[in-house]
C-alpha cells in the first residue's frame, strides 16, 4: 500500500464522508488532533478508529500536542490536568533524580491516557531553551534554559513516551528558544553566532538524536541560512539537523498553516519537501487545503520509508505496572516544587 508523506488534521469531532474518502484515496501517514476534535473519550476513540478504517491501517499514527500546562488539548473531567514541563524543570535544582523520575512519569502517564483514547504519538518533549526577552510562545512549555537540565529531562520524557507505546516527537529543531516573535503569527529571525548555537541551543537535540521523530522550527537562523526558515532550508536540515546534531530519525515540519511561512500553500509544501523534511504537517483540517497538500507531497519511499519503518518499530508499549501507584508517586514529586 502506498503512503503519502504528510500528516493531516480534520475539522471537527467526526469525519465527514468527504474526509473518509480523502483519507482512503490520499493515504496520509497520520492524523493530528486538536481540542476542536475532542469531546468525550468514546467520541475520540471512534474518531481514531474511523481514520484508521479509512486508511486501512490499524497502526496508523494519530498525533497530538499533549504537553501539560497550557498546551493540553484534552483534559478534565475526562483525563487529569498535568503541569507544564517547566514545573518539572524547577524540581531539577532541588533533586536531579527526582526531576528525571517526574519527567518520565509525566510523559508515561500522559501517554497511557492517550493510548486509552486511541492515540499513539505525542509531540513531546519540547527541547527549546528560552532566552530572556524571547516570545512567550514557548515559556513554561520548556523544561528550562540549561542544556544539561533539558537534555536529562527530555530523555526521561522520551523514555516515558516509549514505555507507554506512544511515539515521541522532539521539537522544535534546532531550537526555538531565541525567537522574539510567535512563529504562528510571523517569521522569527535569530542572529546569534553559529558557535553560540552549537554550544547551547543544539545540545539537547544532539543528546536526544536517537529520538524516533523530530519537528522543525519555522525560524530563520541568519548564520545558518539567511534566506529560508529551517523547515524550508536544505542547508539547515542537512548540515545542522542531520550532520551537526546527528539526527537520522523522521523529520516532520511544524504546521504549514502557520503564518511564519510565506507563499501559497503548494509552494510551501514543495519547498519543505525539497529541503528534506520527511513528513509535511498540515493541521487546520480544511479539506480544500488538505487536497493541495496531498497533491504536492511525494509517496513515502527510499530513505523516508526506512526512517519511518525504524521509528514505528520502536513504538511498542512496555508498561505493565500499577498505574494508580505511579500517579500517586507523580503527585508526590510535583508537590515538592
Amino acid at each position: 500500500m502506498f503512503l503519502k508523506s504528510f500528516i493531516s488534521g480534520c475539522l471537527g469531532p467526526e469525519l465527514s464522508a468527504e474526509d473518509k474518502a480523502f483519507f482512503r484515496d490520499q493515504q496520509p501517514f497520520g492524523l493530528i488532533l486538536f481540542a476542536r476534535n475532542m469531546e468525550t473519550p468514546a467520541q475520540i476513540r471512534r474518531l481514531c478508529a474511523d481514520f484508521r478504517e479509512a486508511v486501512g491501517r490499524a497502526d496508523a499514527p494519530v498525533f497530538i500536542d499533549q504537553e501539560g500546562g497550557r498546551v493540553q488539548r484534552f483534559g478534565a473531567p475526562h483525563v487529569p490536568v498535568y503541569p507544564a514541563a517547566g514545573t518539572i524543570g524547577r524540581l531539577y535544582a532541588q533533586d536531579v533524580e527526582a526531576a528525571k523520575r517526574a519527567a518520565y512519569l509525566h510523559a508515561l502517564l500522559i501517554g497511557l491516557d492517550l493510548r486509552d483514547l486511541g492515540l499513539n504519538a505525542n509531540c513531546i518533549p519540547c527541547l527549546d531553551m528560552p532566552i530572556e526577552g524571547a516570545s512567550n510562545i514557548i515559556g513554561l512549555r520548556a523544561y528550562g534554559s540549561d542544556a544539561a537540565l533539558v537534555s536529562d529531562l527530555g530523555r526521561a520524557a522520551m523514555d516515558g513516551c516509549l514505555a507507554a507505546g506512544v511515539m515521541p516527537v522532539m521539537k522544535h529543531m534546532p531550537g526555538h528558544g531565541r525567537a522574539l516573535v510567535d512563529s504562528h503569527l510571523s517569521l522569527p529571525e535569530v542572529t546569534s553566532p553559529l558557535e553560540e548555537l552549537e554550544a547551547w541551543d543544539f545540545l539537547p537535540f544532539k543528546s536526544l538524536r536517537d529520538c524516533p521523530m523530530g519537528m522543525t522550527a519555522h525560524i530563520v537562523f541568519k548564520e545558518i541560512d539567511g534566506d529560508h526558515p529551517v523547515t524550508q532550508s536544505s542547508y539547515a536540515i542537512q548540515k545542522v539537523i542531520r550532520e551537526a546534531i546527528g539526527f537520522d530519525g523522521v523529520l516532520i515540519s511544524d504546521d504549514i498553516s502557520m503564518k511564519a511561512l510565506g507563499g501559497d500553500l503548494k509552494s510551501r509544501v514543495e519547498k519543505i519537501v525539497a529541503a528534506g523534511c520527511d513528513l509535511v504537517l498540515h493541521c487546520n483540517g480544511e479539506l480544500d487545503e488538505m487536497k493541495v497538500v496531498a497533491s504536492a507531497v511525494p509517496e513515502i519511499d527510499g530513505k523516508r520509508a526506512e526512517r519511518i519503518k525504524a521509528a514505528m518499530q520502536r513504538n511498542t508499549q512496555v508498561f505493565d505496572g500499577d498505574e494508580t501507584a505511579l500517579r500517586a508517586e507523580f503527585d508526590e514529586l510535583c508537590a515538592k516544587v
